[in-house]
């Protein structure tokens, strides 16, 4: 039910709420267990985020589009903004943002943001639209945020793993300054049976990006193989990031990424955005479901 800024969607003992400012998923439980970390100002003041138009960092926090320059910070501006809420019912809700005066004084574009959650016994469907409502090609990048429990599932942190469906190269690009994504790669201390264990060190150095990531779900595991499968459509680029110490995992799906380190071109030039025609639409999927010790879906 909405109150005070918040939808609770609700599938038995399944339940969901999303906060009317920024469509952001404040808390998922299922299985009897809560899936998304409470944020502190210590660590990290949200819980998942929705990252549009650009995911990471732009150069100075600026974008250029038709020579001129546009605040356009880290991973956006819908987080900052209220979506009304468009359709919804006991299990689903849909959630739409427009362009207005302070979003084209950042992004000269006209758009229709749209994000649809869904749960089940052991799901949470996350369905993004992006439509251009203007007359210009319109450049974008989509991402989703979720931070996870971590530990989710009791243990240690050092009990806990990422498995790809598929294997991966084994070195992720250097964040240098400003965010910005580098040339140069670094190595990622995968397993032999190709698991990458997870532990404080492995945020050390930023976050882990995998551009153009090979296949299209992992799984975060933990004690005794109960997991969380995570499979995307239309998301190419997977970073997981954590801080060192804190108690959660993030787990994001990016459309596009930050800017390259020598990037100086136009918001459309940029690496991996997406173009869209006046009144297209490009759509994005996520599924966060729950995994018992065999790796089977949980029925709560």
């Amino acid at each position: 039910m909405a109150s005070g800024g918040t939808v609770e969607i609700v599938h038995g003992e399944a339940r969901a709420t999303i906060a009317r400012r920024g469509a952001e998923a404040l808390a998922w439980r299922a299985g009897g267990a809560e899936m998304l970390w409470s944020p502190d100002a210590r660590h990290w003041d949200a819980t998942a985020p929705i990252l549009f138009p650009v995911c990471g960092w732009t150069r100075g926090g600026v974008a250029r589009v038709g020579g001129q320059t546009y605040p356009l910070g880290l991973h956006g501006f819908a987080r900052f903004e209220d979506f009304e809420v468009a359709t919804r019912g006991e299990d689903y809700v849909r959630m739409v943002l427009r362009d207005n005066e302070a979003t084209r004084a950042r992004f000269p574009f006209s758009f229709e943001l749209s994000i649809r959650y869904s749960v089940a016994a052991s799901r949470l469907v996350v369905l993004a639209r992006v439509t251009n409502t203007g007359a210009a090609i319109m450049p974008y990048a989509l991402g989703l945020h979720p931070g996870f429990r971590w530990p989710l599932f009791g243990g240690d942190k050092r009990d806990y793993s990422i498995r790809f469906d598929a294997p991966q190269r084994r070195d992720v690009p250097v964040i240098a300054t400003g965010g910005l994504f580098s040339t140069r790669r670094r190595p990622v201390a995968f397993a032999e049976d190709g698991s990458l264990p997870l532990s404080d060190a492995t945020f050390a150095n930023e976050a882990l990006c995998f551009l153009d990531r090979v296949g299209a779900a992992l799984e975060y595991r933990g004690p005794g193989g109960k997991g969380l499968r995570v499979a995307t459509s239309n998301f190419p680029h997977t970073v997981l990031w954590s801080r060192p110490g804190a108690p959660f995992l993030c787990v994001e799906s990016w459309s596009g990424h930050g800017d390259p380190e020598e990037f100086v071109g136009e918001l459309a030039d940029k690496p991996s955005m997406r173009l869209l025609a006046p009144g297209e639409s490009g759509r994005h999927h996520a599924r966060y479901e729950l995994l018992d010790a065999a790796g089977r879906s949980v029925e709560s």
